[in-house]
């Protein structure tokens, strides 16, 4: 498990090609690869990834196989490549983000950036497939960061995210531009309760279903809300 608090900013010294494996090379800052041992596992742009090779106390090796390829942005990248980086949590440890698995569910691209003098907007694009678990305040995970959502317009497909200059200063993201594309990883909690809630309205609504949601949809609200708004009960009675 991660947090999705970034630790570094490291580097792709090499990438291999051989049998449908990718083979990255990574040199990180000092410090960062102290007790790892082969077989743990590190958060590269917010996917999970295995030690396979320890080459020095700042170089590491990683194999990826060809299903993260094709679902991440790891197939993009290029010798010389700056990642976002995070090592594995440790149990006790304090999660100043929020529990990310490291298994990404999507990548997409980042639509416009705006810099307000220190404050720095980031629009990403999200198909209809994604949208419907993206809330505002809610939280998102891209190339492994925690953030939280302040924007959607779900029928334009986009949502906002800000960044302080401290994320900034911490992380990639300041290299990235309209086009640039960018791992998202959803929060989990908020997939489960949509989807359950979803089911269970449309197994007791059946054939009625249309119906119901072009009602919703003419009071501005749609399933997606009721979902968030039982997702905000169950937090709220745990709290109790």
């Amino acid at each position: 498990m991660f947090t999705g608090i970034i630790q570094s900013v490291a580097l792709i010294s090499s990438i291999t090609d051989k049998n449908g494996i990718r083979t990255f090379e990574i040199e990180f800052d000092s410090g960062f690869c102290q007790d790892l041992e082969i077989g743990a596992s590190v958060a590269v742009d917010g996917v999970c990834l295995t030690v396979t090779k320890i080459l020095s106390p700042t170089r590491v090796t990683f194999d990826i196989m060809l299903k993260s390829l094709e679902i991440t942005t790891l197939s993009e990248y290029e010798q010389g490549q700056s990642i976002n980086v995070e090592r594995a949590a440790k149990d006790g440890a304090e999660i100043g983000g929020h529990p990310l698995s490291g298994h990404i569910d999507f990548k997409t691209n980042v639509l416009d950036v705006q810099q307000i003098d220190d404050n720095y907007r980031v629009r990403i694009a999200i198909s209809d497939d994604w949208a419907k678990y993206i809330f505002a305040k809610g939280y998102i995970a891209l190339n492994g960061a925690s953030l939280t959502v302040s924007d959607v317009n779900k029928q334009q497909g986009w949502f906002d995210v800000w960044l302080i200059p401290e994320t900034r200063r911490m992380t990639t993201f300041e290299s990235k531009n309209s086009g640039s594309s960018i791992n998202v990883e959803i929060e989990r909690g908020t997939q489960v309760v949509v989807d359950t809630v979803r089911d269970a309205i449309n197994e007791k609504m059946g054939p009625l279903m249309p119906l119901f949601e072009k009602f919703l949809a003419d009071n501005n609200a749609d399933l997606d809300v009721i979902g968030q708004a039982a997702q905000a009960a169950l937090s709220d009675s745990s709290k109790k």
